[in-house]
């Protein structure tokens, strides 16, 4: 595929990562013109900096309420905010699974519209982090569902910290479930360029991964 880098969010979300390491990732995304450079919230003003001049357009996109989800929606509101005001072009928010769980679909909702509404209020994307890992059949059309009802702009698989990350029959699953203007987002254990295409071809829009380098060049 020619145009591969143009699906990848190059991603660096390790706890210990260093601002050599995202001025890397930078530079990696630069050099490779990938969609997007996906990063802690903590490194998100630096990364403006960093991609300020890049003669393409490459968006900065951080998380809200990683890895767990299960903050409360004003703290959630209040990372979104700051993230914003930073810079941030696209935020990838974790659902409140444990809130799932318990079947509180209309808080759920709740707090997935007012983030949509105030990222698409700065010109930015929503992104929900569904974590697939743990839901059955029945919960993950449920969740499809919600986050399409709240206006997201993408549905993601995975933070990658569950068991498991993305695969091409979930990806195929999301994609009969939600409606065309709700674009999927495959990330969690995305290492090798036949993964990539493989997601790409069961409907995801877009792929999260720490390994974008080695999947455009399949090295």
């Amino acid at each position: 595929m020619d145009n591969l880098s143009a699906y990848i969010d190059h991603t660096l979300l390790a706890p210990t990562a260093s601002e050599t390491d995202i001025r890397k990732i930078c530079e990696e995304a630069w050099t490779h013109q990938f969609k997007a450079v996906c990063v802690a919230p903590t490194y998100v003003p630096y990364v403006v900096g960093m991609l300020e001049f890049c003669p393409i357009r490459i968006q900065v996109a951080t998380v809200i309420g990683f890895p767990m989800g299960y903050s409360t929606a004003a703290v959630k509101l209040t990372e979104a905010r700051e993230a914003l005001r930073n810079g941030a072009t696209e935020l990838d928010v974790v659902m409140n699974l444990s809130r799932f769980k318990s079947m509180a679909y209309l808080s759920i909702r709740e707090e997935l519209k007012q983030l949509a509404e105030l990222a698409h209020a700065e010109n930015a994307l929503l992104k929900v982090i569904i974590e697939t890992a743990y839901l059955d059949s029945f919960e993950l059309y449920t969740a499809c569902e919600i986050c399409a009802e709240a206006k997201a702009d993408f549905v993601k698989t995975s933070t990658g910290f569950a068991p498991t990350g993305a695969n091409a029959e979930t990806v195929r699953q999301m994609r009969s479930i939600l409606p065309v203007e709700v674009k999927i987002k495959a990330s969690g254990g995305i290492k090798t360029y036949e993964q990539a295409i493989a997601l790409i071809d069961a409907g995801a829009e877009r792929i999260g991964t720490s390994s974008g380098v080695a999947i455009v060049t399949r090295t």
